[in-house]
């Protein structure tokens, strides 16, 4: 049986410490600009007409008043949300920087010592320990990497920039909806460029929605509270579609030869399938033979390491819309619980830097295939349009862009 499906990679998480965070997906009915585009009110203008609309849609003037005044714009912002490149690098070399071992222990810890929360957590949502401290550890280090900007001031400058202010201009009354009813201060939104809060990164808008009060003080702090923290993620998790006592990743064995155009996010087969091709667990065991529906993950393509992705694993591309992301997070979710580590392939793999993806995906659009942004991440647009080119080529359709793949668009 062969099950075709679609990941809404909609929602955003950001990677802060060793990792800079990852721009918001603009979610649907919000329009997003041209990265080059302008703006042509005065920001003080725009900030005028902002506290008006805020009074407007039930925010007290107290708290307008005393949070947006003083409040300028941070060009250093609008340059970080142009220029982001940290994603595009390979799987491998993403993953390494931040599944690290201190990582893995690390998350082992804090599942000791907050035991309680997380038994909760999972009775009541679903998510076991593991899954939301692999969260926390890419999102924040554990609260040591969440940023040290004023969000309020980096929530103000994108609520009045051209290429999202639509968006963001909601999550600033989102911001301030949390001050009005007295979950924090002004002074406690301390984070990143990219407007989230907390140790898990939360939007304003998800934390207004999501975060709940896991400790019993009346007010979720996701800055503060190991509680709230771990009670909210999971909250969050359950939201997007996770799974109680199922799987969400797991890594494998493949043989040299497969249907290598089966190896796709975006088509399932049951476990019985992918053990009948020769899929292995990674200690060599065959795949359980039962009828759990999964994708073969090959981020790295058909020589670099390889998964079995399940439905949970949708919950991380809706949580982050970066594959580099996703994998890396639900790979050392693993890892905290036991797991190996990972495989780095059968060979060197060749790979295209951010220039050389980028002439890729101009050569891609010539030919009239759509790879969304011409911005050098290999994004999923990207790899379906290089699967239907390899498929045209004849050459293993594994969706992963090769300096091959690149010199057989520029000779023919």
């Amino acid at each position: 049986m062969r099950i075709v499906v679609s990941f809404a990679c909609a929602a955003l998480a950001s990677v802060i410490a060793l990792s800079p965070p990852v721009q918001a997906a603009t979610p649907t009915g919000f329009k997003e600009n041209d990265r080059n585009c302008k703006n042509t009110m005065r920001f003080r203008t725009w900030l005028e007409g902002f506290k008006k609309e805020a009074i407007a849609a039930g925010i007290s003037k107290r708290t307008v008043v005393r949070t947006l005044s003083g409040l300028d714009y941070n060009p250093s912002v609008i340059r970080r949300d142009r220029r982001q490149g940290f994603f595009a690098q390979s799987f491998l070399s993403f993953q390494k920087k931040l599944a690290t071992d201190y990582r893995v222990v690390a998350g082992r810890k804090k599942i000791k010592a907050n035991s309680e929360a997380f038994a909760r957590a999972e009775r009541e949502f679903g998510v076991p320990a593991e899954v939301i401290t692999g969260f926390w550890a890419l999102e924040s280090d554990f609260g040591k990497g969440m940023g040290n900007l004023s969000v309020l001031r980096s929530l103000v400058t994108l609520a009045y920039d051209c290429r999202r202010g639509e968006m963001f201009t909601e999550e600033l009354k989102a911001a301030l909806k949390i001050i009005d009813r007295g979950d924090l201060e002004p002074s406690e939104m301390i984070g990143s460029w990219a407007g989230e809060l907390g140790q898990t990164q939360f939007l304003p808008t998800r934390y207004v929605e999501y975060a709940i009060d896991y400790d019993g003080n009346g007010h979720p702090n996701l800055f503060k509270s190991d509680a709230d923290i771990i009670g909210s993620t999971a909250n969050y998790m359950k939201h997007l579609g996770w799974r109680a006592n199922e799987p969400w990743i797991e890594e494998v064995i493949l043989t040299s030869e497969l249907p290598w155009a089966e190896a796709d996010l975006a088509v399932k087969h049951p476990r019985a399938q992918w053990a009948k091709w020769g899929v292995k667990r990674r200690d060599g065991s065959p795949v359980t033979a039962d009828k759990i529906p999964a994708s073969l993950l090959l981020p790295m393509g058909r020589l670099g390491p390889a998964f079995l992705a399940y439905d949970n694993f949708g919950v991380y591309l809706q949580w982050n819309q970066s594959l580099n992301y996703a994998t890396t997070a639900a790979y050392l979710a693993t890892r905290i619980a036991g797991a190996t580590k990972m495989s780095s392939g059968r060979a060197d793999i060749p790979d295209l830097n951010g220039e050389e993806t980028k002439e890729l995906q101009r050569l891609l659009t010539k030919r009239g295939y759509d790879v969304g942004a011409i911005d050098g991440l290999v994004g999923e647009k990207t790899r379906a349009a290089v699967k239907a080119v390899q498929i045209k080529f004849k050459l293993p359709a594994d969706s992963y862009p090769t300096p091959q793949l690149l010199d057989i668009l520029r000779r023919h």
